[in-house]
């Protein structure tokens, strides 16, 4: 049957702070060579999905230059398929902002309709798994459901994160209650749904003009669409995943890359996660250097005497001489200089650390999760020579050392921002 993918990847990612304050979070770099949106775009392609549409809305540019004609996946395509990426824009008939995720396929509908599919696979662009969609759509078919929702068992601390779903007989869903605010039975909606095209067309136009609707899957249509008898069914997933929308999220997913074995594969032939990667030479470590346990991707270099323990540095990576880094991760182009210190710490893309500086640190008691600290170190932002970043503070974009005069350190919930103009930066 003739299926296309609707990769939702207009989120502005409010939790991770910093790291998207100049990038959708789909566009966040992830596990040393990736974006974030790469999981689901490969996860397409994998599954022989190649015609896909990715409808942005949040600083997509970023998101638009790394997709490109979509060659890395193998989607630079025309008469079978392909990627196009799709933005808010103005018409006679609408020109505002998405409102919700429905409202978002809405009004990209016309280019759906185009397509001319029989089942609409609707996705999120910003989690962290690997799975084969054709075995969603052979259960879809099969139960001749008017939407499939792919599920998973989720703790009672995390429901307030998913819609829960309550299912009957033959995977029958039988409510659907978006973020409840107070544990309620029920398994995790994973944002993933099979739609037949014709269902799709008539709920969305149902939907576009109601009084009161948000206009989302998850808080609207699902909910109507149960509660009035039509046939939607739930599709059990039991492996790897993980929504990276907090800054804790982010961290622990990196994590789970390393171990022995890891959490989560990279090195997994049988599904590769493509992405479009840089020309940079092999990774260079000095004479003494100690690294443990961690991703080191090319370009890379690790100097005399220093340690790197429990991290991921991506492209280009230059930590200095007798610096650690420790459990942390360290985005392209980043430079830790000689004798710094960064313990869970997420630097961003060509941050600076100076010398001797410290940002991060480890915690004194025991790991708790859902209160781990971590420091923060934005796009192109510099950490002066000795300066203090400690756990939970931020320095956001563009900050130089001009932004720091009088101070020595940043505290525990300290946000610092650049104080200069947007055509200074």
């Amino acid at each position: 049957m003739k299926t296309v993918a609707v990769i939702l990847a207009g989120g502005e990612g409010n939790r991770l702070g910093t790291l998207t304050a100049k990038r959708t979070k789909p566009a966040v770099p992830f596990g040393g060579k990736f974006r974030i949106i790469d999981f689901a775009l490969s996860n397409c392609v994998n599954s022989g999905l190649f015609d896909v549409m990715i409808v942005a809305q949040y600083r997509p540019h970023s998101l638009i230059e790394h997709i490109g004609a979509g060659g890395p996946w193998e989607l630079n395509r025309e008469r079978t398929g392909g990627v196009r990426v799709y933005t808010p824009y103005r018409s006679r008939e609408h020109g505002t902002w998405f409102a919700g995720t429905a409202d978002a396929v809405q009004q990209n509908f016309l280019f759906l309709k185009d397509r001319r599919p029989e089942l609409v696979v609707i996705l999120s662009g910003d989690h962290i798994y690997r799975m084969n969609y054709n075995d969603l759509i052979e259960q879809h078919v099969a139960s001749k459901a008017a939407v499939t929702l792919a599920t998973m068992e989720v703790p009672d601390h995390d429901k307030s994160r998913f819609g829960i779903v309550t299912i009957g007989d033959e995977h029958r869903v039988t409510s659907f209650v978006e973020k409840p605010k107070t544990p309620i039975p029920g398994v995790g909606s994973m944002g993933i749904y099979v739609f037949d095209y014709a269902v799709l067309d008539r709920v969305l136009l149902e939907d576009k003009d109601l009084p009161g609707s948000s206009h989302d899957f998850g808080k609207d249509i699902l909910p109507r669409m149960i509660e009035r008898g039509e046939r939607v069914f739930s599709w059990p997933y039991k492996g790897y995943w993980r929504d990276v929308g907090t800054v804790e999220s982010y961290w622990e997913a990196h994590m789970d890359l390393l171990g022995d074995p890891p959490n989560y594969d990279l090195n997994d032939l049988g599904w590769l996660i493509h992405t479009r990667s840089e020309n940079r030479p092999p990774a260079r470590l000095a004479n003494g250097a100690l690294v443990g346990e961690s991703l080191i991707t090319h370009g890379s270099t690790i100097g005399t005497g220093a340690v790197v323990e429990r991290s991921i540095l991506s492209a280009g990576v230059r930590v200095g001489p007798g610096a650690i880094v420790r459990e942390s991760v360290l985005l392209t182009d980043c430079v830790v200089e000689e004798g710094a210190i960064i313990e869970r710490a997420i630097l961003d893309k060509r941050s600076r650390v100076g010398k001797g500086a410290r940002v991060g640190g480890m915690p004194a008691g025991p790991d708790v999760e859902g209160q781990r600290r971590f420091a923060v170190v934005g796009k192109h932002a510099t950490v002066p020579e000795g300066f203090v970043v400690a756990a939970g503070a931020e320095l956001g974009p563009d900050v130089i050392e001009s932004d720091l005069v009088g101070l020595t350190r940043i505290d525990d919930g300290t946000v610092i921002s650049t104080k200069r103009r947007p055509h200074e930066v």
